[in-house]
């Protein structure tokens, strides 16, 4: 009897599936199991029956199945790809012909570990493009149960490939992803497209609540199955015949050994390590050494000196903190300790700390720990020491590290990255920018700061090896800090699970109206390979990444150049909200306008509002510029507008009503502009109050968000700093500023 579409799946019958395949040794379903399965889960799927032999096929009723022909395939754990070894064949619909079909595949297959002969009905579809899909389900060490679907068929992965990155699938996480919102994701598969009749002259193939009916209910699978019973499962082809969808095949392979959940940390003691009162240093010596720079950075940064520690023999005190012989000395329960000790001595400082209850939180320093083989016993005893303080009623610290260079925390008022002050372009901000910045590498934390060194992230954070503390963990606990508007992650592997509790977070932080961007490095399987020698991740399939932090409402950095440049606009934008994607465009380049309108992506230029070309073209009367600027848009100034000119002529477009963005582009080599610092040879000075950056800048108050190129050499890297300096978001290229001002109106119009 066939279920009723949408019936709950009978979840007792697919286990007991799974319990008998288990109990025979094997680690997948033969293909009969898996068509009861889909019976069982409400999926449609051929009529079919099951016999063990030829003699067996001979005694089939007559019409049982329908249909003028029939499918034979055999049935084996150890044939997956049948149709290649001749395990396929296509008869009349008699027993005697399904048997002498079944007796050739004996035959064949003498000796093999044959089950059986699946007897199937023969469903005939058109072959066109379209009309075969892949419907799979996997379990991700990152994100746990994810969800595919694309083209299906012997084209799979061809087509998949030959669309656009974002295009050629669609996938979802079933925990994370509403089951109102599965059409919106099946959408983003071009195939679908083609099934609900996208194309001019084309009718739907599918009526889409059929699929996706038939999506959230494998969907529903992968919450109950995922990851105790099953580990993959793929219905390939899943076909439209006769306006309906039939699973034809379907792969479905055993979970093995379940790894136990990873053991929580006591994440409100966080709040020690980020905002520390009191510190204890390990691995200061006399001489400058990475002990001393931290030491020496903390006094910098103004933390209190009367409460820094410096555990170290034979000294009192070390640039007027005081020194304790071994750390059972300390006075106090510290909120933090740092540790940059040789490798081979961390476990048994750390256990000292942790086992004398003498600190909230740790950031070990050294690197190698857990990356290279043979290194894994080195930090036993502290694990073993963390594992017992969990069990008790204090809890143990929570340690940031190691191979990482720490942390630099402004309200903490201290900065453990160990680089010298005269290496650094950083300068001192008496105000955070709302912004973390949270790296599994400490280089790429140190770099990125430095090339935003006209930013001061309240928290600058590098993780390493996650050898307790998580990217997930800092995302949970830095979503509820109401001064954070921008966080900014660079990943190179999550701890298992933790993929999922990153996105949580970020879902969180979406939905209160702020920014997550990640850049995901490990794309490549070279990349992936020299992330786990670097920090012992394992990256996982970027595609996956991608599509689930899309879903979530992250935003993706494709490059470490946008990755830069997308802090810079959400950090200096973050009070601005587009109301559309219509474009509002100055230059004093012509190559340049023209490079505007072809780079638009999903933006438009629309025509000037009548009131703004009247305010134009007064001002250009005024300036004497009338007769060689044309009022349109984009607005093409020529080099021979000065300041002044330029600045009234901004104004205008940024307050056209018919414009949501807009960009101003500056080609700043013309003399009718001061865009160069004081020196020999000139009289320019471009900070100067009158001159045309300090006459941007003043525009930054205006409701619209807006973005500046200045496309130029290195002369006039003063000028585009000046800018960035003042809050505008400044780029050197016009379709870099374009690119990224439409991830911007993507991000904050949510479609």
């Amino acid at each position: 009897m066939r279920r009723k579409r949408n019936a709950a799946p009978d979840i007792a019958a697919i286990l007991e599936l799974i319990r008998a395949a288990r109990s025979q040794g094997r680690e997948a379903l033969l293909e009969t199991e898996g068509l009861a399965l889909l019976r069982a889960a409400g999926i449609p799927a051929p009529e079919h029956a099951f016999v063990l032999d030829s003699r067996q096929a001979l005694r089939l009723r007559p019409g049982s199945i329908p249909g003028e022909q029939i499918v034979v395939k055999v049935v084996s754990p150890s044939i997956l790809h049948k149709s290649d070894v001749g395990g396929v064949a296509f008869v009349p619909n008699t027993p005697k012909e399904i048997s002498r079909a079944v007796a050739r595949m004996e035959r064949k297959f003498k000796g093999r570990d044959t089950a059986g002969y699946l007897i199937s009905r023969l469903i005939r579809y058109s072959p066109a493009l379209g009309n075969e899909l892949l419907l799979g389900m996997r379990w991700t060490r990152d994100y746990g149960a994810v969800v595919t679907f694309g083209p299906g068929g012997i084209f799979t992965e061809f087509l998949a490939a030959a669309f656009q990155a974002d295009r050629g699938v669609a996938i979802f996480s079933p925990a994370g992803t509403a089951p109102e919102r599965i059409g919106r994701v099946l959408d983003r598969a071009a195939v679908t497209r083609l099934l609900a009749g996208g194309l001019r002259g084309q009718a739907a193939r599918v009526d889409m609540k059929s699929l996706e009916s038939v999506v959230r209910s494998f969907a529903s699978l992968a919450e109950r199955l995922m990851p105790e019973h099953v580990s993959e499962m793929e219905i390939n082809p899943l076909v439209v015949a006769d306006e309906r969808l039939v699973a034809l095949d379907i792969l479905v392979k055993l979970a093995g050994p379940v790894s136990p959940p990873y053991a929580a940390r006591p994440l409100g003691k966080l709040k020690n390590l980020l905002e520390a009162r009191s510190a204890a240093l390990v691995g200061v010596s006399e001489k400058m050494n990475t002990g001393r720079v931290i030491l020496n950075n903390m006094i910098r940064e103004g933390f209190d000196r009367s409460r820094i520690y410096v555990v170290k023999q034979g000294a009192d005190s070390i640039d007027g903190c005081r020194c304790v012989p071994e750390v059972a000395s300390l006075p106090e329960r510290v909120d933090l300790a740092v540790l940059s000790v040789p490798a081979a001595s961390v476990s048994e400082v750390a256990a000292s700390f942790i086992s004398g209850e003498k600190t909230e939180s740790m950031i070990i320093i050294p690197g190698g720990l857990e990356e290279k083989e043979g290194t894994g016993g080195i930090v036993s005893g502290m694990r073993e020491a963390l594992a017992r303080a969990r069990r008790s009623s204090w809890g143990g610290p929570v340690i940031n590290g190691g191979n990482c260079l720490g942390i630099r925390s402004l309200p903490g008022r201290y900065d453990t990255m160990f680089i010298p002050e005269h290496k650094k372009s950083v300068k001192p901000k008496a105000a955070h920018d709302r912004l973390a910045l949270i790296s599994q590498s400490g280089a790429f934390a140190i770099a990125k700061m430095d090339r935003l060194s006209g930013l001061a992230p309240k928290f600058s954070i590098s993780i390493g090896n996650q050898c307790d503390l998580t990217l997930g963990d800092y995302a949970a606990y830095l979503k509820d800090d109401p001064e954070l508007d921008v966080f900014a992650f660079y990943v190179e592997g999550f701890k298992p699970g933790d993929g999922s509790r990153f996105l949580d977070a970020a879902r969180a932080i979406v939905a209160s109206d702020r920014v997550v961007i990640l850049y995901r490095a490990g794309r490549s399987p070279e990349g992936r390979k020299a992330t786990a020698s670097h920090t012992a991740s394992i990256a996982e399939d970027y595609a996956v990444t991608r599509a689930l932090a899309a879903e979530a409402g992250v935003v993706m950095a494709e490059t470490l150049q946008d990755f830069e440049g997308l802090v810079r606009l959400f950090v200096h934008l973050r009070e601005k909200r587009p109301r559309g994607r219509r474009l509002g465009a100055v230059s004093n380049a012509g190559f340049e306008c023209v490079a505007i309108a072809d780079n638009l992506g999903r933006l438009s230029l629309p025509e000037f509002s009548p009131a703004t070309a009247r305010r134009l073209r007064e001002l250009f009367k005024r300036c004497r510029i009338d007769e060689i600027v044309d009022v349109h848009n984009p607005l093409d100034l020529t080099p021979m507008a000065d300041d002044a000119a330029y600045e009234e002529s901004v104004r205008c477009v940024l307050e056209d009503t018919r414009s949501d963005v807009g960009v101003v582009g500056c080609v700043p080599l013309t003399p009718a502009l001061r865009t160069l610092p004081p020196g020999t040879g000139h009289l320019e000075d471009l900070a100067s109050l009158d001159a045309v950056a300090s006459r941007l800048i003043r525009l930054k108050g205006l409701e619209k968000p807006w973005v500046a190129v200045v496309d130029g050499g290195e002369l006039y890297d003063p000028f585009a700093r000046f800018l960035e300096q003042g809050g505008i978001p400044t780029f050197r290229e016009v379709d870099e500023a374009l690119r990224l001002l439409n991830i911007f109106c993507t991000a904050r119009l949510r479609d």
